[in-house]
């Protein structure tokens, strides 16, 4: 398994606009052959922060997911609501 954890800093004033469309874009990458897992999450004592954290089969399922149609719109519609953004992978270690 690949694992994906991501952290977004969302500009001031733009999650009302920008967590429907994150939503979306987790709810249709479920849909893909190698994602396993999209989760989203948020904490009130930083209310402009989203954690997401995404499973898929490997390196090249995720490489899949970011050539998507949904994720290729979803980027173009929120890239000016990111005030910043930090992506870390993994794989999982066997043994």
């Amino acid at each position: 398994m690949f694992a994906v954890v991501v952290t977004i800093e969302v500009a001031p004033g733009r999650m009302a606009d920008f967590k429907p469309a994150m939503i979306e874009n987790a709810r249709a990458s479920l849909g893909e052959p190698a994602c396993h897992r999209f989760d989203v999450a948020t904490d009130p004592d930083r209310p402009d922060e989203i954690f997401l954290y995404e499973l898929y089969d490997d390196a090249a399922g995720f490489e899949a997911h970011l050539a998507t149609p949904h994720y290729k719109t979803f980027d173009r519609l929120t890239s000016d609501m990111i005030a910043s953004k930090q992506v870390r992978t993994y794989s999982v270690v066997e043994g």
